[in-house]
């Protein structure tokens, strides 16, 4: 879309809530600010385990092979078996054979190298997701690693030709310098057309950076600090994963069954991989680093019960890192690829006492996450500080220029799919060029449920509709979440890094059917 239109033009589209609506895509159902999000509910055909039956796993921390200038590690991407459902084996691709995958622990201004190892049937990308990251190392979605086996199978899904594209074959080294600040970041799959079924067979996992900022605030840490990956998925008659891609092999044909265009909802909630898990914790304040790792799913997390006095969630960081205050809530409202920092204090409730986590936009299966079970007294010595970082939001004299971008429903390649600005996702052409250093403005609406995601840069959310930002909307984002007919505009400078990059629908399926469009820093 024009960087030219009017705002009033700009909160006009809007109402492109109607474009569905007509053209017989969705129902109204799936038009509420309060639904799950844009998508259809698949079905497991296997028994479901009980819910606060196994054990919270905690993701294994992966530690460097080499420490010189960098920390060096190595992760082969393999097919692997996993226990998920209680005596069902599951076959997943995972990081090391494991899903999720193994956490990196890293340190702001501290290069890390990863060695990414291919051992799966199809090619693959590495998106550090919230990573400020150089252009060639970004995960750019045809810059495929090849396996180890060989490929034959072209470049993408519509075998789309990009003369840019960096390829390699068996391994590849991804370059993290990580001039940023400390955040919950996490890394996924990203390759062209094929990122929603790669990441929902295991293709995903954390990586936290760190800083001295936030190790001498004293919060909580060590066995008190949990991340939490959430995630949804339905499994067939055989306990494998079900999932409707067209080409199930992740070949050459992208996209879903016509049914499941809007986005693929399973009926098992997921947390680290393991079905509606129980924690035990101690009388005291815990951190939760909570992700939305699903593809279409969002999530609207409350405590039952709630502490005395509400107030359950004192959050302390976004997508980006620290707020520069605590800001407490009674809910959190999560969409996905969004990360929330919170704090938890399980010492304002009684031994014993037994604190589901909910989901307040599920229904049956899908309306309980975990369970965290306060099983002892325990000495606590964290504390949340009222100030928390020195975080200075842009302002709108800052911007050199703004550019507005709609997401929407249409026709891609001949098929019903999802578009920016009318426009299919293409290698080759380029949305927007903002200058290296400049700060913008970039104004989105959507028709329905978009999580819009940009590449390299954090942003600050400027305004939603005509008002200001949510309660839920501080701090420095990678991914704001966009309701049915909403607008909102974010304010990002793009500096360090030129080149091309890209910025999505994080629900994986819009994603794949070409809802992503390029930036090039210039």
């Amino acid at each position: 879309m024009s960087a030219r239109l009017s705002r009033r033009r700009f909160l006009g589209l809007a109402g492109g809530a109607g474009v569905l609506l007509a053209a017989g895509m969705i129902t109204p159902r799936l038009l509420r600010a309060d639904s799950p999000g844009t998508g259809e509910l698949l079905r497991s055909k296997v028994p479901l385990p009980e819910p606060f039956r196994v054990p919270l796993p905690v993701p294994p921390v992966l530690r460097p092979h080499r420490t010189d200038g960098a920390d060096h590690y190595t992760i082969t991407q393999r097919a692997a078996t996993a226990e998920i459902l209680p005596g069902i084996r599951t076959p997943i691709w995972g990081y090391n054979g494991i899903f999720p995958g193994p956490t990196i622990e890293s340190r702001r201004d501290r290069t890390v190298v990863v060695r990414h190892r291919n051992e799966l049937p199809v090619p693959t990308v590495v998106h550090l997701h919230g990573g400020h990251t150089p252009a060639e190392h970004d995960g750019y979605p045809t810059d495929l690693l090849m396996p180890v086996s060989g490929w034959n199978g072209g470049h993408g899904g519509h075998d789309m030709y990009d003369a840019k594209a960096n390829i390699t074959y068996g391994s590849r080294d991804y370059v993290f310098p990580l001039r940023q600040r400390a955040a919950t970041l996490w890394y996924h799959d990203h390759r062209m057309d094929f990122t929603g079924p790669a990441v929902y067979r295991g293709l995903a996992g954390f990586h936290l950076v760190r800083d001295e900022e936030e190790n001498a605030l004293g919060l909580p840490s060590g066995e008190r600090e949990l991340p939490l990956m959430i995630g949804d998925r339905a499994f067939d008659e055989h306990g494998a994963f079900a999932y409707p891609a067209l080409d199930p092999l992740l070949r050459s044909i992208p996209g879903v069954e016509p049914g499941y265009v809007e986005g693929v909802f399973g009926d098992v909630i997921l947390v680290n991989g393991a079905p509606w898990p129980v924690h035990e914790v101690a009388a005291a304040r815990y951190r939760l680093r909570l992700l939305n790792g699903s593809n279409a799913r969002r999530y609207d997390l409350a405590l039952d019960p709630p502490p005395p006095g509400g107030g359950g969630f004192v959050q302390i960081g976004s997508d980006q890192g620290l707020l520069g205050a605590p800001r407490v809530h009674d809910h959190i409202p999560l969409a996905p690829a969004e990360r929330y920092d919170v704090i938890v204090d399980f010492g304002r409730y009684p031994t014993g006492t037994e604190v589901t986590v909910l989901n307040r936009l599920g229904t049956g299966s899908t309306a309980q996450v975990m369970r965290f079970v306060v099983t002892r007294k325990a000495r606590d010595d964290s504390r949340i500080p009222a100030k928390l970082s020195d975080l200075a939001p842009l302002s709108r004299e800052q911007a050199t220029v703004t550019r507005d971008f709609a997401f929407t429903a249409g026709q891609v390649h001949g098929r019903t799919g999802w578009v920016i600005g009318g426009e299919p996702f293409a290698p080759d052409r380029m949305d927007a060029r903002p200058r290296l250093g400049d700060t913008e403005i970039w104004r989105f609406v959507a028709d329905v449920h978009h999580p819009v995601h940009l590449h390299l840069v954090g942003f600050h959310i400027l305004s939603r509709g005509s008002g200001p930002p949510n309660p839920f909307d501080g701090g420095l984002k990678d991914t704001v979440d966009l309701s049915p007919g909403e607008a909102v505009e974010v304010i990002a400078r793009f500096e360090d890094y030129r080149g091309r990059f890209v910025f999505h629908c994080h629900n994986a399926e819009h994603e794949d059917m070409a809802m992503m469009a390029n930036f090039e820093v210039v």
